[in-house]
């Protein structure tokens, strides 16, 4: 019996699982995923959580639910993968042999990396958003929050989700216009990106965006440190930025056992070819979503596009043969922009976000780089299509190979 065994059980390992299942033959292949936690969390709903948008049971659900029938699924913590020796130990010295190995560890949030940041305040006027608990330990802040400065800072890159950042500090505008607070709240968006986005194109539209929305922007900003007494967050440079409630994009680093492992760089992030999507230390060891180190966004939609190609390429190399999937990058994310409204950018490692129509040319229904309703129902409706239908490795009608047909390259 050859065995293929799968590292998490998160967005990346549970699609894969789906597709290996429904394709290998069970009287030849045994498959096992493993994850040291029983919850699956729809990561993406957390930002709705601070605004009471979304409460804490509509964003989890047990991992058990989405893992296919004939896939062993193992609740433990990993020690290590003996990449030599095709093996996988877990915490209690129990071995996971394996023929193939799809790492989806994912990616966590470090706030102890920045110095002070996980000090006094922590939690109390110190919030992140990208935890369950950071999620809703904000939300309750808000509901007795009278105004003061609202900063929002990224620590460093990269991160989760990169547009999550702008879409908390446009939410936020929308929030406290609804409140009526809006005047008495000052929001600054502090990022050590020199705009308020990545590529060009979109940081220029979104920049703007932020301008309209009055609020404040400042770039370059290299975070050493949370100043719990002064309530201030304070750059290498010594540049100083207060705060009344500081919402903070936390140090990003990947799963330990990658860096016990001997497989990743010192941020342990897996060594990955970029098209490919293999291991550049062993070829039967494949890699899938926030783990991996290439140079696209940490975001749910790269993880739905790179899947087609670990899992054709894995059939490949199960089969003999040369790989022939290539990973572009594509990445697809819609932006939440408040007042029942939204923007999409649709991107990959050569093209940058570009003006538009998507899907489909002239029609849409939903617009490339401008607020529209329909990018916001986009959004909302993304809820329902991951648990039915992403997470189960089916169908979806979006190519992973980015197109440019319906897209405006002037």
């Amino acid at each position: 019996m050859k065995k293929l065994v799968i590292l998490g059980a998160g967005t990346g390992g549970t699609i894969m699982a789906n597709k290996m299942r429904k394709t290998l033959d069970r009287s030849e292949w045994d498959i096992t995923i493993i994850d040291q936690y029983k919850t699956h969390y729809y990561q993406p709903g957390f930002l709705f959580i601070p605004f009471g948008m979304y409460k804490k049971k509509d964003v989890i659900k047990p991992k058990a639910d989405f893992i296919p029938m004939g896939v062993n699924f193992i609740l433990s913590k990993i020690d290590k993968v003996d990449g030599e020796n095709n093996k996988v130990i877990l915490e209690d010295g129990v071995v996971i042999n394996y023929d193939f190995l799809v790492v989806s560890t994912g990616v966590r949030i470090v706030p102890e990396e920045t110095l002070g940041m996980k000090g006094n305040l922590w939690h109390k006027n110190v919030f992140d958003f990208y935890t369950i608990e950071g999620s809703i330990a904000l939300g309750e802040f808000f509901k007795t929050w009278k105004g003061g400065e609202l900063v929002l800072n990224i620590a460093d890159n990269p991160i989760k989700c990169p547009v999550a950042p702008l879409e908390f500090v446009m939410f936020a505008d929308a929030f406290f216009v609804e409140r009526g607070l809006r005047d008495k709240v000052n929001i600054t968006f502090v990022t050590p990106m020199s705009g308020a986005f990545t590529k060009p194109r979109a940081s220029k539209v979104l920049g703007n965006l932020l301008k309209e929305k009055n609020i404040n922007v400042i770039p370059d900003f290299y975070m050493e440190k949370v100043d719990n007494k002064g309530k201030k967050i304070v750059s290498y440079d010594e540049k100083e930025v207060p705060f009344d409630c500081l919402v903070t994009i936390p140090v990003h680093m990947g799963d330990p056992l990658i860096g016990r492992s001997n497989l990743g760089d010192d941020m342990d992030f897996v060594l990955t070819d970029k098209y490919t999507l293999q291991s550049t230390k062993f070829d039967n060891i494949f890699v899938l979503g926030d783990a991996a180190n290439i140079p696209t966004s940490k975001a749910g939609s790269v993880v739905h596009f790179a899947a087609e190609v670990v899992y054709e390429n894995l059939m490949c190399a199960i089969e003999g043969r040369p790989t022939t999937a290539k990973f572009d990058g594509h990445s697809n994310c819609y932006i939440e922009t408040g007042f029942g409204k939204g923007a999409l950018i649709d991107f990959n490692y050569d093209t940058e976000p570009l003006p538009g129509s998507f899907p489909f040319p002239g029609i849409g229904p939903f617009g490339l780089l401008k607020e529209t309703r329909m990018n916001h129902y986009g959004k909302l409706l993304f809820r329902w299509i991951y648990w039915h239908v992403l997470l189960k490795g089916k169908e979806m009608p979006i190519p992973s190979e980015m197109y440019m047909a319906g897209k405006k390259l002037n």
